[in-house]
């Protein structure tokens, strides 16, 4: 170790480190800015860095600006506390801080299943280069196995010689509607490629989780990289399957809920993820199990990448077994009947339309000439901002009112607590319920004297 390294290393027992070590988080959406509040209610001293001026603004403010409960109330303690801060200078955060976590995008590559790592490559080459006392860079961003080594090289060689700059890799797990509670109660902490100094700074800002029993996993980088995307790939699995078989219970008869409580009692499979209906959407499943094909494919993992791929396709046509189920429900033709959608968000409790599944079964009928109204409680907004040719109601009586058929697309409480009595009073004659969650009490909404269909539900 050079003496310059010697004096800049940080040290967790200095008066200047009571907190422990400083923390930047690069990149504020969803997951930096779970993240930062996050760091910061576990009382270290944090600044989030982002190139959206508006964002930095809002965020400094204590504003959110998505959906996602408990993190406003976690915002606005970090940002009065005085320890959380938001910046657009890249190199006032890389001064500042001992542990830099970058938690930038990593969308689809426009006209391939690859990842955009563009984002990824900016923040850890900007840090690189601006960085003025030792350092460890952490990736928390869901990449394509073989990035972390690609960039802990990129890094080397652009930090300035003298310091002792490390990068490891710390995969994120957040559900979206329980990021709050996932970051600071995680159910596990995975590291890659850290030394055993790195591997020490992490169990500083992990203290806490790990006081209370969380398993702190250390490995190496590409391991790192695939265990997040894996469990994303064996989620998403799980979903295609018990769709593939809900469409089995329909021709047979069969009532796949039944089928999947039977099932969720054997302890090797569990009851998590096994509810068939819509399938799956949002920022991360759809992208990640992609990105995980493509990469498999550059690898030459051809098992892998034909799993995937079913699972994929199978996903894409739950949407249109929705859409022709409407369609037949309407007698053969959609065009100039009223479709009330009830949901809009990919899943309750956010406001994510990204790779709606909901949105995406509303425009598909409002293209076949349909009058659709979509209510949602909390992506209203979101989604007007994405499919603006749609029509929006603000309530649920709203979305429903002269209905032909009403489809339940997002399983939010509000829906799933209906009154069908009431509902059904604001309909035309004869309404049909299309229940694409299989979250509603069938039973009472049939005794209401509603038609009632599910996706692998016994008639």
């Amino acid at each position: 170790m050079t003496e310059q390294t010697a004096q800049t290393e940080f040290d967790a027992t200095s008066p200047d480190s009571a907190r422990g070590p400083r923390i930047s988080v690069v990149g504020t959406g969803y997951l930096g800015a779970t993240h930062a509040a996050a760091m910061a209610e576990l009382g270290f001293d944090v600044i989030g860095v982002d190139v959206d001026p508006a964002k930095v603004e809002a965020l400094s403010a204590g504003k959110v600006p998505f959906y996602e409960p408990g993190l406003p109330e976690l915002l606005v303690r970090g940002v009065e506390s005085g320890r959380l801060r938001f910046t657009t200078d890249l190199a006032e955060a890389a001064a500042f801080a001992d542990v830099h976590f970058v938690c930038v995008g990593t969308p689809q590559r426009p006209g391939s299943n690859g990842a955009d790592l563009r984002y990824v490559e900016a923040a850890f080459e900007g840090l690189a280069q601006h960085l003025t006392h030792d350092a460890l860079l952490v990736g928390k961003s869901t990449v394509p196995v073989g990035t972390g080594a690609r960039m802990a090289a990129r890094v080397r060689e652009i930090a300035p010689a003298g310091l002792r700059v490390e990068l490891a890799w710390n995969p994120e797990f957040l559900r979206e509607g329980k990021a709050v509670h996932d970051t600071l109660s995680p159910d596990r902490v995975v590291v890659g490629g850290a030394s055993q100094w790195g591997d020490d700074l992490l169990r500083q800002v992990y203290a806490r989780p790990l006081s209370t029993g969380t398993p702190f996993i250390a490995t190496d980088l590409p391991t790192a990289e695939l265990v997040k995307v894996s469990a994303n790939a064996f989620l998403a699995t799980k979903i295609s399957f018990i769709n593939a078989i809900s469409q089995v219970c329909d021709k047979a008869g069969a009532d796949v809920t039944v089928l999947s409580d039977a099932l969720g009692h054997d302890v090797r499979i569990g009851r998590q993820f096994l509810n068939a209906g819509l399938g799956f959407g949002g920022g991360c499943l759809p992208k990640d199990i992609r990105a995980l094909m493509h990469r498999a494919g550059e690898l030459g993992a051809d098992s892998l990448v034909a799993l995937m791929q079913d699972v994929d396709e199978i996903n894409m046509w739950q949407r249109q077994r929705v859409i022709d189920m409407a369609v037949q429900a309407c007698g053969g033709s959609v065009l100039n009947r009223r479709i009330g959608v009830l949901g809009a968000a990919f899943k309750p409790d956010t406001d994510d339309v990204r790779d709606s599944p909901a949105l995406n079964v509303a425009a598909g009928l409002h293209l076949r000439g349909a009058q659709v109204v979509v209510y949602d409680p909390e992506a209203g907004e979101t989604s007007r901002r994405m499919f603006p040719t749609l029509t929006y109601g603000t309530s649920t009586e709203e979305a429903v009112t002269d209905a032909d058929v009403v489809l339940v697309l997002t399983e939010w409480p509000v829906f799933r607590q209906a009154d069908p009595t009431q509902l059904l009073a604001l309909t035309r004659p004869g309404a049909t319920v299309i229940d694409a969650r299989n979250c509603l009490p069938a039973d009472a909404w049939r005794q209401a004297g509603w038609t009632y269909r599910g996706l692998g539900a016994a008639r």
